[in-house]
């Protein structure tokens, strides 16, 4: 604490200073404090949220409000071709460790007599192999899958630290400086989306991109698929499509028994998929 010079005491017209700081040392204990000042001044012309989110690194600047975004995702089943390149688009934008995950596929192959099978070799990443002959296929398709950023989430809930947490936009994420890697979330997760990272020890998971789309872009697997199968978008923008979609189409979310709200929805659902 900087500690101000204390006022001079008259002595018959002598004036006592040898207890007081010097000009010049009350100008360096001033000069020293001021990066804390204005740090200090500075979070409090914004509001506890974004100066907490500057804090962490994850958004760009004061301009962006989370409270005026919802966003959702969207993944339709019919669309998806298994290629693999959301997987890898992620990897490279996130820079996931090799042989995990923030998003992958997985194919579903159903028999013609009610045997399904589903297989995800590496998330996807290099696509999939034709099946083995003599397995007499109905139908097959694949279902890519992320976090789902859920409004009811076990993950956060069970975080013994609070390094887990929903955003006013909806998004679901991990503050890595609080994190201290117990695992607790990754056992709660219901849908298998959280994971150790083996270099940081701490949870990691699907951002959408988050540092993406708070710039106004879309996440890197969204921009990657050729076939427009994913689609995110803004619940608080009557004119995104997405919201159309969400509000009008016939949707489904993944083990929906698990009342965990998820923000992930999904066309063209089958009953096999889970």
């Amino acid at each position: 604490m900087l500690k101000l010079p204390s006022a001079p005491q008259s002595n018959g017209g002598k004036i006592e200073d040898e207890d007081a700081i010097s000009r010049r040392e009350f100008l360096t204990s001033a000069l020293k404090m001021a990066p804390s000042v204005a740090l200090f001044v500075g979070l409090m012309r914004v509001s506890p949220l974004k100066a907490a989110e500057q804090a962490l690194g994850m958004i760009p600047g004061t301009n962006y409000d989370p409270s005026e975004h919802l966003f959702a995702y969207v993944v339709d089943i019919n669309k998806c071709i298994g290629c693999g390149m959301c997987v890898k688009a992620c990897a490279l934008e996130n820079k996931v460790p090799d042989h995990f995950f923030r998003t992958w596929i997985e194919r579903y192959v159903v028999s013609e007599k009610g045997e399904v099978i589903v297989e995800s070799p590496d998330g996807g990443i290099n696509g999939f192999k034709p099946m083995t002959p003599g397995f007499n296929v109905s139908k097959s398709y694949f279902v890519p899958k992320l976090c789902n950023h859920c409004a009811n989430t076990p993950c956060s809930q069970v975080c013994p630290v609070g390094a887990s947490y929903t955003n006013q936009d909806g998004a679901v994420l991990v503050d890595s400086k609080r994190c201290i890697g117990c695992g607790y979330c990754v056992q709660a997760c219901p849908f298998g989306s959280r994971f150790i990272n083996p270099l940081t020890r701490t949870a990691e998971k699907c951002t959408w991109c988050y540092h993406r789309i708070t710039k106004g872009l879309k996440p890197a697997c969204v921009e990657a698929c050729p076939t427009g199968a994913r689609l995110f978008g803004d619940m608080n923008n009557e004119r995104d499509p997405i919201r159309k979609i969400v509000t009008e189409e016939h949707i489904a979310v993944l083990q929906p028994e698990k009342l965990t709200k998820p923000r992930c929805y999904y066309l063209g659902f089958d009953k096999e998929t889970r």
